[in-house]
């Protein structure tokens, strides 16, 4: 199944915030999205999640998803949106709850998620008692329980220590790895990018534009060697260098704002 951006225009009022952006992200790829702050990558994501109705063009699914997807498209938000008074188990079978599934279908698909993330030892947990990174997972769980067809992550690491967001990454990869799900990450980290993207599309200053597109010429597995840091480096440099100039403007806008 693929996901389609067919020039997608938006605007809130008069201000214009994405002018004319097509890409295509196909099953089991991971594309991220980067920029300088205010360029718009949030609002393409809730376009292309369904949230938001752009002011021109479309976003929409192309294919069949798998025949074990309950919800081809699912979140995974920054600021984890789990329920406080439910344990670690409800939070992840929530979205399961107006699927018609039996309950020992419900139950089998999130014992799967908490076992893919690492969380069989604290369903009966409530987040509060979590540490960010673990309900950061929890959040995680949550999505893999419909068995989506394309994850859409908006800057799911931001809130996050530096350790941790390692540790989280190292699992998004290994998530990601068997290509059976797909994933728009939006980041304003350009390590973070690198490291789990096929491709990255750069955007513009607002309004957004696709300003170009990286392709990462080496596997998620290859990314990990010791001896690929240098390539790893020298690309985030070439990211850096197309957003550099716009990126202070834009922080300049926003400190004189």
């Amino acid at each position: 199944m693929d996901l389609i951006a067919d020039h997608i225009s938006h605007r809130f009022g008069v201000l214009d915030v994405l002018d004319d952006v097509s890409f295509t992200v196909g099953g089991g790829e991971v594309v991220a999205i980067v920029g300088p702050s205010g360029c718009g990558k949030s609002t393409l994501l809730q376009v292309l999640g369904g949230l938001l109705q752009p002011s021109d063009g479309i976003a929409e699914l192309r294919g069949a998803p798998p025949a074990d997807s309950l919800n081809p498209l699912t979140f995974v938000f920054q600021d984890f949106a789990l329920l406080p008074w439910c344990t670690v188990e409800e939070n992840v079978e929530f979205p399961l709850s107006h699927t018609g599934l039996a309950a020992t279908g419900r139950r089998a698909l999130v014992d799967d998620a908490l076992r893919r993330t690492g969380l069989s030892d604290f369903r009966d947990t409530y987040p509060k008692q979590l540490s960010g990174g673990m309900r950061q997972r929890v959040g995680v769980a949550r999505a893999l329980a419909v068995r989506p067809a394309m994850l859409l992550m908006d800057e799911p690491l931001s809130a996050l220590d530096s350790q941790t967001r390692e540790l989280l990454m190292e699992d998004f990869v290994r998530l990601l790895a068997d290509g059976t799900m797909g994933a728009v990450y939006v980041t304003h980290n350009l390590e973070e990018a690198i490291r789990l993207a096929d491709r990255i599309v750069v955007l513009s200053r607002r309004p957004g534009r696709v300003r170009e597109t990286v392709t990462i010429p080496m596997t998620r597995l290859e990314r990990g060697a010791i001896d690929a840091r240098g390539k790893l480096l020298a690309l985030q440099d070439q990211l850096w260098s197309l957003i550099r100039e716009e990126a202070i403007d834009a922080e300049r806008e926003v400190a004189h704002a």
